[in-house]
């Protein structure tokens, strides 16, 4: 059922704009997604939004339609707001003509393919851009997942889910402690591979062997000394100019390719 909203004090619209805010996200284990083409593949993925999020005077479309119909059968609610107030909730001055609100899902270690050839691992990254661009890479890589080590920036942030580009939805997230992580990667078959400048061979000259994780570290300080230690793998990518290192989610990125090139028959 559609119902209309215009002033910005109702409660509905000040409990979905507060989802911006990581403490209030947090607990209430929802967050907030813009965009028809995002909320789309969500749909695709089995994910319909608990609220549903339109602009007056939008422009029709079959995608939106269907969207729409999937939040009723859902049992969600859909909410027509002025653009002036999807605005203030969405944080952006030219917002998408629709948003939604979704419930998050458990992101336990057990949500990861381990059989799958191909993982991303992050340990403490810091940038909600960096960690969307990470899952738009596992997405596009045909990664079994991303898994996040120790204190990384939240992957439901509106950040992360508007640099993920819709991967949110499409690929498997994990959230684990470097002691919880070890010993279940140690259970199965397993290559850690660490993005590294110690000791390291170049990145393509390694063997690599599935299922292989590619571990990178924080965006200023990379991996801990004993993270890599614990690497049966380090690779290193040579730096032409003057940069002594890339950015986490391009090294992510050039490794993905590189060991998934390796490892296809």
């Amino acid at each position: 059922m559609r119902r209309q909203i215009s002033g910005f004090s109702n409660p509905t619209v000040k409990a979905i704009r507060a989802l911006r805010d990581k403490k209030h996200r947090r607990e209430e284990r929802r967050f907030l997604a813009e965009g028809l083409r995002l909320l789309t593949d969500a749909r695709e993925w089995g994910r319909i939004p608990e609220i549903l999020l339109m602009a007056e005077g939008r422009e029709p479309h079959p995608l939106l339609d269907a969207l729409e119909r999937a939040v009723d059968d859902a049992g969600g609610e859909v909410l027509e707001l002025t653009p002036e107030l999807l605005a203030k909730v969405t944080g952006k001055e030219n917002p998408q003509a629709v948003a939604g609100v979704f419930a998050e899902w458990p992101t336990a270690l057990d949500a990861i393919d381990r059989t799958a050839p191909l993982m991303l691992v992050a340990q403490a990254l810091r940038d909600p851009g960096n960690l969307g661009t990470m899952l738009r890479t596992a997405d596009a890589v045909g990664a079994g997942g991303l898994i996040l080590l120790d204190d990384c920036a939240d992957p439901f942030s509106v950040e992360a889910v508007r640099a993920s580009m819709g991967a949110i939805f499409t690929v498997p997230i994990a959230k684990a402690r470097w002691d919880e992580f070890l010993p279940w990667l140690r259970a199965g078959p397993s290559q850690l591979v660490g993005a590294s400048l110690r000791k390291a061979v170049p990145f393509r000259r390694a063997a690599y062997q599935a299922p292989c994780f590619i571990l990178v570290g924080n965006e200023s300080r990379g991996l801990p000394e004993d993270y890599e230690a614990a690497c049966d793998l380090r690779v290193t990518m040579p730096m032409r100019g003057r940069a002594d290192s890339l950015n986490a989610a391009v090294a992510a990125a050039v490794l993905a390719y590189e060991v998934d090139a390796a490892l296809r028959p």
